[in-house]
């Protein structure tokens, strides 16, 4: 494939947040081009259209918050197979995030850890760019908490940003769970989820009929991957009571085991997030955990290790309603979702199955207990 034996190798010479930023401007300015070359044979789709939390997806992959964090490639993006872009995190202040470096690889482990923090221009910035060039395809925004917003003033926050995004996105995904903005994840917690969950959907209500909407936007909670089973089934509890539309599962994670990177390389690399093939097992069990803890009654999204049709095979079997990626792309290129719906027709095929909806959450008992 050109992109793992030409254009990869050359990315990965330069510093990854450089790569990064690289190929982003790059998909961004050459977004006619893209489309050209993907759209015809990407988004058409293999499985007929699917509905969750009031939505309709072409297909169930899409591309998880922390790519394009500022929507300036989301029309080229849309165009290269994706059900759904999450764009974002964005806060209410903008904010450059953590010291560079923060951006690491681990090519041995087919992952990265990163420690960005949050950096962004801005909700209002985001909602002015996307009000006049929205992408082609369902469209998630990603909010999360300002570092400079003390947590007591959390909810506060939260609510500014997303007042101010509203009108742009299809769904909202509210981030608790990212370990790089201190103290962030403590908003996991009954009580302050509650609390935070209970003003949004208030606010949602209200923005609801100021905007003559049909029905208040789908709100989306993303969870840590290495929360226990009992905070699960406590976060569970309050996302019921809130009337949460789904739960994105997962985040990255702060552990570092069952790495082949040598243990002095990820020493200096430092704090941070680990994403990619690491993270599969950790983020299919809280998956099936929370399908079982559920009992299928909120839509899951499964993110974590996702490089090819097999893994999101499993997470779909673990209780995955969609699935989205952000490691994989990396590593494996623009072609990726295209394969990978492809790869899902055939399984669907193979495992005798009418449609993915029908094996959501067949191997939920079986996965539940994979760490």
């Amino acid at each position: 494939m050109l992109y793992r034996s030409l254009f990869r190798p050359l990315l990965f010479r330069l510093p990854p947040e450089t790569a990064h930023e690289l190929a982003l401007h790059s998909v961004s300015f050459s977004a006619g081009l893209t489309k050209l070359v993907f759209a015809k044979r990407c988004r058409q789709s293999l499985f007929g259209e699917t509905r969750h939390f009031g939505l309709t997806f072409p297909n169930p992959v899409g591309l998880a918050a922390g790519f394009d964090k500022d929507g300036i490639a989301l029309q080229a993006l849309s165009a290269l197979g994706f059900g759904f872009i999450e764009a974002g995190t964005v806060t209410y202040h903008p904010q450059s995030g953590n010291e560079r470096p923060r951006l690491f690889r681990l090519p041995e482990d087919k992952a990265l850890i990163n420690r960005a923090g949050f950096n962004n221009s801005g909700a209002a910035a985001f909602a002015k760019r996307l009000s006049k060039n929205r992408p082609d395809c369902v469209l998630g925004v990603s909010i999360g908490k300002s570092k400079v917003a003390p947590l007591e003033n959390a909810v506060d926050d939260y609510l500014k940003s997303f007042q101010l995004v509203y009108p742009v996105a299809d769904y909202i995904d509210i981030n608790v769970s990212s370990p790089n903005t201190p103290r962030l994840r403590e908003l996991q917690q009954a009580d302050q989820l509650e609390t935070l969950l209970g003003a949004l959907q208030k606010a949602n209500d209200e923005l609801c009929k100021q905007n003559a909407r049909h029905q208040p936007i789908p709100l989306l909670v993303k969870l840590s991957p290495d929360l226990n089973e009992q905070e699960l089934e406590t976060i569970v509890d309050v996302a019921q009571r809130t009337g949460v539309a789904g739960i994105i599962a997962t985040n990255t994670t702060i552990r570092r085991d069952r790495l082949r990177t040598p243990a002095k390389r990820i020493q200096e690399f430092g704090e941070g997030g680990l994403s990619g093939a690491p993270l599969r097992c950790q983020s299919t069990r809280v998956i099936a955990t929370l399908y079982r803890l559920t009992r299928g009654s909120i839509p899951l999204v499964g993110v974590g290790g996702i490089f090819n049709a097999e893994d999101a095979w499993e997470k779909i079997c673990a209780g995955a309603s969609l699935v989205q990626l952000y490691t994989g792309f990396i590593y494996e290129g623009p072609g990726i979702a295209c394969r990978i719906n492809a790869g899902l027709f055939e399984i669907l095929k193979r495992e005798r199955f009418a449609s993915l909806d029908e094996a959501v959450g067949c191997r939920a008992d079986e996965l539940a207990l994979v760490d």
